[in-house]
């Protein structure tokens, strides 16, 4: 049987019903009320230091973020803002990252993008190319101003879609001296063709657009949105590889799953492709001229994105790394085939 995969159903990470805003959590964001303790879905690293942070970004909505830190600091340290991936937030993957990277040596901050986590923003659990790029710049405004940080040496990783928003950040933010994107997702490519192997007719995506503003009407009556839903909490069948991949980490305890998670909840509110659709993300990025490493698995399903990137990238320091074997979500947390000595020395290299 062939299997045709919705817009809605692939992108935002779902394959149950809707949730209305009512049943999220800690809703009111006005003042944020971050968990002291340590819910990370990783270890703690005793010689990386750890604190909550906030800062707010250019449309004032404010963010939450976890800093680490070297446990032996001198001087001005090299400093990293990471994000990712779409569905996610910072106790799962951009703060895996986060620690290690600091454990080499950097300061580094992992943030819930806006809507998301422990950050502010309404209607919670939603995504915008443009303000989400924005919140790269402002994790970059808030690192620049911390003693302990050199303002010239910064540089970011975005995983997944972060990894799309931190290309676009790096095209527009002459700040960021270096980028890393790892299993990179072109989320406006993907929510606007559909996936390479599995194309969007354009009869199909006006019916996806049809459809998405309908359900704006239908939020308006409403006055609230509408959710797609997380993940189900049984394993789906008939679906492809890559999506119990996605399953397998967000609903395992002991890998991915928490609860403020979009993906592991209520999934993104159901209008939230219609500004993807219409924004690329990558309409710029042959503008970076600072480095750039692309790092993908062999596997991956998503492997095209990076590929793409890499093409579109026109600076003479561009690095593609494809990891063999790996599929998409290993490198979400699959200590085996992240990569971060080469991250290291890439940062290393690069910011200085």
């Amino acid at each position: 049987m062939k299997i045709r995969l919705t817009i809605i159903a692939v992108i935002l990470l779902s394959l149950c019903g809707t949730v209305t805003a009512k049943e999220i959590e800690n809703n009111d964001m006005d003042n944020l009320k971050l968990t002291q303790v340590w819910d990370k879905k990783f270890p703690k690293i005793d010689k990386v230091n750890h604190r909550k942070v906030t800062f707010t970004n250019r449309f004032g909505i404010e963010l939450a973020a976890d800093l680490y830190e070297p446990e032996d600091m001198s001087g001005k340290l090299s400093a990293l803002a990471v994000a990712g991936p779409f569905g996610a937030v910072k106790e799962q993957v951009s703060g895996r990252y986060a620690q290690a990277m600091a454990e080499r040596g950097f300061v580094t901050m992992a943030f819930d993008p806006s809507f998301t986590g422990e950050s502010g923003g309404e209607p919670r659990n939603t995504a915008s190319p443009d303000i989400n790029t924005e919140d790269f710049s402002a994790a970059i405004d808030y690192l620049a101003t911390l003693p302990e940080v050199d303002a010239d040496r910064i540089g970011v990783i975005g995983i997944c879609g972060w990894g799309g928003m931190a290309l676009n950040a790096a095209a527009i933010d002459t700040r960021i001296k270096a980028t890393v994107t790892s299993t990179m997702y072109n989320m406006s490519e993907q929510m606007h063709n559909g996936y390479q192997f599995a194309p969007m007719s354009a009869a199909d995506l006006h019916k996806t657009k049809v459809a998405i503003n309908a359900q704006r009407t239908a939020d308006a009556i409403a006055g609230k949105p509408e959710y797609v839903g997380g993940f189900p909490k049984e394993c789906p069948v008939d679906v492809p590889q890559f999506m119990l991949d996605y399953w397998d980490f967000y609903m395992s305890p002991e890998r991915g799953y928490i609860d403020r998670a979009p993906a592991c909840s209520t999934g993104w509110t159901k209008t939230t492709p219609l500004s993807f659709i219409n924004t690329p993300l990558d309409t710029f990025i042959g503008d970076i001229i600072t480095p750039v490493l692309l790092i993908h698995g062999e596997k991956a399903h998503s492997r095209y994105f990076s590929e793409e990137a890499f093409v579109r990238l026109k600076g003479d320091n561009k690095h593609l790394m494809i990891i063999p074997g790996a599929n998409h979500t290993d490198l979400y947390d699959n200590l085996d085939v992240i990569p971060y000595d080469d991250i290291e020395q890439f940062f290393k290299s690069n910011l200085k």
